[in-house]
């Protein structure tokens, strides 16, 4: 199969954790897969990485948050391969923990570029190329702190979580005249290097974290990959609009 008519993804900051893991694998499921990130070295060792076991991939930095930079980009991507199959918005953090009387506007509004205004930018810019694609979709990243307000200090970054639910489902509204599916995965802990400070410091917090989750432990980004891989597939053609948990039961609030 000729790269113009293989499947085409898109992973926003997939240069490590999660979103590396789901380029992988959408790279396994027979994808071109196109890296997103602001590590740009790091972008390079990745894509070296997946085409040494075959994937076709291909690193293209930018940042998220700047939306006449995502435009930019991903109308050049969308040109290049002729369609895009999935977006996958993975961009996304806490950013800044501050309280809500101490949070200043720039670290408010950081906080919702990253995590919604994201989203929003790379979709629209998409969506003329989703509409090419074949059972294309847009798969998102809510989150727990999006129900339960977050912990101390991340209420705004609840806020943003609480407004990528909201957008799959308005875009799935949006989107489903022509076929294309929006969903949403919320990851509950999972183990990845966001979480290797406090894994090095402070072994017993870390450790203690799987007491929260139903099924004993915490989750890997493969496990993630598994299921955008799935919404991804023509398994989930009827899948629109939902938001799957992907936290062995730490939703239940155990």
């Amino acid at each position: 199969m000729s790269n113009l008519n293989k499947k085409v993804a898109i992973v926003t900051g997939a240069t490590g954790g999660i979103g590396f893991q789901v380029a992988k694998r959408l790279g396994q499921d027979g994808y071109t897969v196109v890296l997103n990130g602001i590590e740009d070295e790091e972008g390079a060792k990745k894509v070296e990485e997946l085409t040494a076991e075959g994937i076709t991939a291909e690193y293209v930095g930018f940042d998220m948050t700047k939306p006449e930079v995502v435009t930019e980009n991903i109308t050049k991507i969308g040109e290049k391969y002729g369609k895009i199959d999935v977006l996958v918005n993975n961009t996304g953090g806490i950013g800044v923990r501050a309280r809500f009387e101490e949070m200043t506007t720039d670290q408010y509004r950081f906080v919702m570029a990253l995590n919604l205004d994201s989203v929003f930018f790379a979709s629209r810019a998409a969506i003329p190329f989703l509409k090419k694609g074949e059972n294309a979709s847009i798969i998102n990243y809510t989150s727990n702190a999006a129900w339960n307000g977050a912990g101390p200090g991340a209420g705004i970054y609840s806020v943003s979580k609480g407004g990528v639910q909201s957008i799959t489902r308005a875009l799935a509204k949006d989107l489903a005249e022509y076929g294309i599916r929006v969903n949403a995965v919320s990851p509950g802990t999972i183990d990845t290097p966001f979480h290797a400070q406090i894994k090095a410091t402070k072994p017993e917090v870390f450790a203690s974290w799987a007491n929260s989750v139903l099924l004993g432990r915490l989750g890997q980004p493969e496990e993630v990959a598994g299921v955008i891989s799935f919404l991804a597939s023509k398994d989930a053609s009827f899948i629109t609009a939902e938001t799957i948990q992907i936290g062995g039961g730490q939703a239940l609030g155990i």
